[in-house]
């Protein structure tokens, strides 16, 4: 991952130790080719706006129906809209009412993806955008635990810009749904401190700020006792940014990539938490 001539060779590594791949490597064309029909799957379920998915619904309640009946021929019957298939509708079911209570979301996604790193021509490319984009909706549909938090589009990005840089290109044009599991794979190591109604729990981000506090003062007192002691500068102050972006926004982006080459290449896996 750490320059531009070893994404090809960085790729691979990328996805083993994030665990998207199985050490065996005979195996990994299979897992490649379920994974990959998994996430076209999952953009079909997630992507669609309410009239697409109804009217999917609709034909495929219409051929099983024809299956039963032996129909051939004829004219297709007007489907009758319900009232929890209505667009005014504010049942909980409804397809239109959950649309709109997702839009603020989708909206925050947009103006995320925009923002990421838009000095790089790479992501200021539309198609890179719409990917991006994609990832991040169907991982908060996906996971309503952690839905969508401001940021997680910086930690995203790493990820798809080294998969997509691969010199094979049977893996850059499969980039998106390879980065899609990838980034699952990662963000569940710390979800919890997405989870705002764990934050005061000892799996919350608090808990994680103090041991890392705790750590601080184990392995340096002197500055422990100056920051904290002296001048009351808490880690919430300066490290919350730290640990729940994986320091992506504290240093340019080619050198992020070299910290995260560390950082996954722990062999006590990625610190997503602070150890001893």
């Amino acid at each position: 991952m750490a320059a531009a001539r070893t994404y090809d060779r960085s790729c691979g590594s990328v996805q083993l130790l994030l665990g998207y791949l199985p050490t065996e490597r005979s195996l990994w064309p299979y897992e490649l080719e379920k994974k990959r029909s998994q996430y076209s799957a999952y953009k079909d379920e997630f992507l669609l706006n309410p009239s697409e998915k109804l009217r999917r619904i609709e034909e495929s309640k219409l051929s099983r129906k024809k299956e039963l009946t032996g129909e051939r021929n004829g004219l297709l019957p007007r489907s009758e809209v319900t009232n929890e298939e209505h667009p005014l509708s504010f049942g909980k079911s409804s397809l239109w009412n959950q649309y709109f209570q997702e839009s603020e979301i989708l909206e925050q996604i947009d103006r995320d993806v925009k923002r990421t790193h838009p000095d790089k021509s790479f992501f200021s490319a539309k198609s890179n955008q719409e990917s991006l984009r994609r990832i991040l909706i169907i991982f908060s549909r996906l996971y309503p635990s952690v839905r969508y938090v401001q940021g997680l589009n910086e930690v995203l990005a790493p990820l798809f810009y080294v998969l997509k840089n691969d010199l094979d290109t049977s893996n850059s044009t499969s980039a998106e749904a390879d980065t899609f599991f990838c980034f699952v794979e990662l963000i569940s190591g710390f979800k919890n401190n997405y989870c705002k109604h764990l934050d005061n729990s000892r799996v919350g981000i608090r808990s994680i700020l103090s041991k890392l506090s705790q750590l601080l003062k184990k392995h340096d007192e002197e500055l422990w006792r100056h920051m904290e002691v002296i001048t009351k500068v808490y880690p919430q102050y300066y490290a919350f940014r730290w640990i729940t972006l994986l320091l992506t926004m504290e240093f340019s982006f080619n050198v992020c990539i070299h910290i995260w080459d560390a950082m996954l290449g722990d062999p006590e896996g990625p610190p997503v938490c602070p150890r001893d």
